[in-house]
């Protein structure tokens, strides 16, 4: 896990690169540990599930295995936007749970070293962001990492997510 990856280790202390699948997702730039991240797919309206909380936007069919698609937008309170060609599904695979995340757009991979990554700032310890690990400037740019398990946590019950996680062996 992302967590475990950045905590578990000082930060400035060299050590090996963290790689990071980084995506947009309403003007912000987030990145999630790329060891995690199964595919990407184009965006496709999943099949409804009745009674399902409003971050779950249904599942679907990948290669016989029943998927739940969450909109991230939703989890981190952004306005709903159209889905656009630069639409994406990040699948992830989180131990043995495969699902999908809608976000704006993929951007790319990065290789991070220890010390570009810094702890965040103590604003976030008192929100509803305790799945951000750290911040790294990358140029210009402003990278959020988050956990991805702290991310979906809670996002959405898990009666929900049992009911949609199908495995076919």
């Amino acid at each position: 896990m992302l967590e475990t990856t950045l905590r578990a280790r000082p930060y400035g202390v060299p050590n090996t690169l963290y790689r990071c699948l980084t995506f947009r997702l309403g003007g912000a730039e987030y990145g999630i540990d790329i060891l995690q991240v199964q595919e990407i797919r184009s965006y496709v309206a999943p099949t409804r599930i009745a009674n399902a909380s409003p971050e779950l936007l249904g599942v679907i069919d990948l290669r016989g295995v029943i998927v739940p698609i969450l909109d991230a937008r939703l989890k981190f309170n952004y306005p709903v936007a159209a889905y656009t060609p630069s639409t994406v599904v990040i699948v992830l695979n989180l131990q043995d749970t495969v699902l999908g995340v809608v976000v704006d757009a993929v951007s790319d991979v990065l290789h991070l070293a220890p010390h570009d990554i810094k702890p965040p700032p103590p604003i976030y310890t008192h929100m509803d962001a305790g799945f951000v690990t750290g911040l790294a400037q990358v140029g210009e740019r402003m990278l959020i990492l988050i956990d991805t398990g702290a991310f979906l946590a809670g996002s959405v019950p898990e009666r929900d997510l049992l009911a949609t996680t199908v495995t076919v062996d």
